[in-house]
């Protein structure tokens, strides 16, 4: 799958050892719809597909606009099993 520059750069930081602390929501969102399927609910989850692989992910409106190490940790395992890596 060809990625933009954009979404190859999010991609790479999702995959950054040590944990990259400055990865975005909206980059990360905007990565997941051009590989995935990403449905936002009102009460600010968000469930995700990328093939097989299905995840949800809590994200209230006040929360931090950058992925802590958990969500990161999550999302690479995600993409991972699903075939998706830098």
């Amino acid at each position: 799958m060809a990625l933009s520059g954009h979404h190859g750069r999010t991609l790479e930081a999702l995959f950054a050892h040590p944990v990259s602390h400055n990865v975005e929501w909206h980059d990360v969102v905007s990565l997941l719809e051009h590989v995935g399927t990403v449905e936002e609910e009102h009460d600010g989850r968000f469930h995700v597909t990328v093939g097989s692989q299905s995840q949800t992910f809590d994200r209230p409106r006040h929360h931090s606009h950058s992925l802590d190490e958990q969500e990161v940790l999550d999302l690479r395992h995600m993409l991972s099993a699903a075939g998706v890596t830098p």
